[in-house]
């Protein structure tokens, strides 16, 4: 409750008050489970708004809504209110709210690109080894050389295998990338889009400062991040909180101790911050806690052992609401003890004892006093708040959400153009010159085939002429030797024909000449006529032309005729 520019926040025998100039030195809600946490930080939340601070909270068990409507007067309500004496001054009342959901369900959406998420909490928030991480911080830096923008998932998708399908020259330059630490990243995306991360990234980008507005009344609006989802990815949910206190960290000027915060951020479930970070990370969220309390801003961090937390953090954490711990165990005891050394000792009770008896809404307190001295531990019981207890109505919820300006504003997702485009076009580019290429070399394999085909072809041919003309000369060859062997054969034929017939005629002729000689004879011993040698002669000699003749018509007619038979 702010009252007298002051939260009074508890009351014992006294009234408790958070001084506003000494809020920015951060602070610890702490206690079991069901002891008043919520409570205590709903307060709080309530007081700053009231003073014209924007707070940020994370709505683990959805049950923070209600801020946005006005308390109800119960009978256990007045009671408490007569009880502290809170008299007029307590009224119940609204507080400026927005709703913010990362997977725009039940807020408007909260994204934020990967560039700005860097490769440090990226590498956490997909659980990556020391190698791997190198290799994502080596896709950083060629995307940072190359200006290309990482703004989704896919932006990185795309990166990660340019730099796996160039990991030659990458490697060479930043050291080994190998194919395996690439595909273990991508399966991490992988994992983490199933959750459905991939909303977590992209444009519009959340503008930190849009969460440090002020209503109209001058009251702080209260940013509540729906976190019931999200909080089902532990990792997720603590790396978008570091996110947020880096941003913050980088973006806002120096301005040193103010009057009163410009902004309080709630870390419900703190431990989760620092589960499963490695040293360097633990040192970062340290420097952050230590510095950003220079840039007005303060931060509360909400868990249920300040074992949780580290002690460089826990260090760091001024203002105090320490609710009952839980001591059956030893190492339960163990914490009772440490946290109850926390404490400037309070003479009138003992403070281990205390812790353990504790009633719901009843806390150990220790503020900042003006000269930044932690006060003197008090046990007291914390205010009720003044805005509605528990869940809004769904319609006043959804109402302030459509008809709230940072709907338009971040509502529809923006995908300009960005690694994975330029990516995608450089390889559709290379694509095309490689088709390009290979169509020419295609044309020019084709144009040599067919220019070796047609020399082929006309060796082909020629040999095919020269065979030709080879088997044309032989066959002349072979026709002249035929027709010279026939005409020798012809003549020999011819010769052995005229010398038949010269024998023949010969014969003719004796034959003629005996047969007359015969017929001398005969005609000699009978007295008949005998005739004469001149004669005989003449007769032989008219036989035998008459063969010869008659052998060289039959020679001549076979000539033009043929045998005839």
């Amino acid at each position: 409750m702010y009252r007298d520019e002051k939260i009074w926040l508890a009351q014992s025998n006294k009234s408790l008050y958070l001084l506003p100039r000494m809020a920015n030195r951060h602070g610890l809600i702490a206690g079991a489970t069901g002891t008043g946490k919520t409570v205590t930080m709903k307060v709080m939340a309530e007081s700053f708004s009231e003073m014209g601070v924007p707070v940020f909270l994370a709505d683990i068990k959805g049950d923070l809504s209600g801020m946005c409507q006005n308390g109800i007067l119960t009978e256990d309500m007045q009671n408490r209110i007569e009880r502290f004496g809170l008299g007029e001054d307590f009224v119940m009342q609204s507080y400026p709210t927005r709703f913010w959901d990362i997977f725009g369900e039940k807020g408007h959406p909260v994204r934020v690109t990967v560039s700005e998420m860097g490769p440090t909490l990226l590498g956490r928030l997909l659980g990556l080894t020391e190698i791997q991480a190198g290799v994502l911080n080596i896709a950083f830096k060629v995307a940072d050389e190359h200006g290309l923008l990482l703004l989704d998932l896919k932006d990185l998708r795309s990166m990660l295998q340019f730099v796996g399908d160039n990991r030659a020259e990458f490697t060479t330059m930043y050291g080994n990338v190998s194919a395996a630490s690439i595909g273990a990243i991508q399966r991490a995306l992988l994992a983490f889009e199933a959750e459905g991360g991939e909303q977590f990234f992209g444009e519009p980008e959340l503008d930190i400062r849009d969460w440090m507005r002020t209503g109209l009344a001058g009251k702080g609006y209260i940013n509540i991040l729906s976190s019931q989802r999200l909080i089902q990815s532990p990792t997720v949910y603590s790396t978008f909180l570091l996110w947020m206190m880096t941003a913050l960290y980088e973006k806002l000027p120096e301005v040193g101790d103010l009057d009163k915060p410009r902004m309080i951020f709630f870390f419900d479930e703190a431990h989760l911050l620092f589960s499963n970070a490695n040293k360097a990370l633990v040192q970062k969220i340290v420097q952050v806690v230590k510095l950003i309390r220079s840039k007005g801003v303060g931060i509360y961090f909400i868990t249920q052992s300040p074992s949780d937390i580290p002690g460089d953090v826990l260090a760091q954490l001024s203002n105090r609401v320490q609710h009952a711990l839980r001591a059956y165990t030893p190492a339960e005891q163990k914490t009772v003890r440490a946290a109850a050394k926390a404490f400037r000792v309070n003479p009138a009770f003992n403070t281990e004892t205390a812790l353990t008896e504790l009633g719901v809404g009843e806390a150990l307190v220790s503020f900042l006093d003006e000269d930044g001295i932690p006060t003197v531990v008090e046990r007291a019981f914390i205010l009720p708040p003044q805005s509605k207890m528990g869940m809004a109505d769904e319609e006043k919820v959804r109402s302030l959400i459509l008809t709230d300006e940072y709907d338009l504003k971040y509502r529809e997702a923006v995908d300009r153009e960005s690694a994975y485009e330029v990516l995608i076009a450089a390889n559709e580019e290379l694509e095309r010159r490689k088709a390009e290429a290979a169509a020419e070399a295609e044309a020019e394999k084709q144009r040599q085939k067919e220019e070796l085909a047609a020399e082929k072809q006309r060796l082909k041919e020629e040999a095919a002429a020269q065979k030709a003309a080879e088997k044309e000369a032989l066959a002349a060859q072979r026709a002249a030797e035929k027709e010279a062997l026939a005409a020798e054969k012809a003549a020999a034929a011819e010769a052995e024909k005229k010398k038949k017939a010269a024998q023949k005629a010969a014969t003719v002729a004796a034959s003629s000449v005996v047969t007359a000689v015969s017929h001398n004879l005969v005609n000699a011993a009978t007295g008949g006529k005998t005739t004469s040698a001149a004669t005989i002669a003449k007769r032989a000699a008219t036989n035998a032309l008459s063969s010869v003749m008659r052998n060289g018509a039959s020679s001549l007619i076979r000539g033009l005729f043929g045998n005839l038979k």
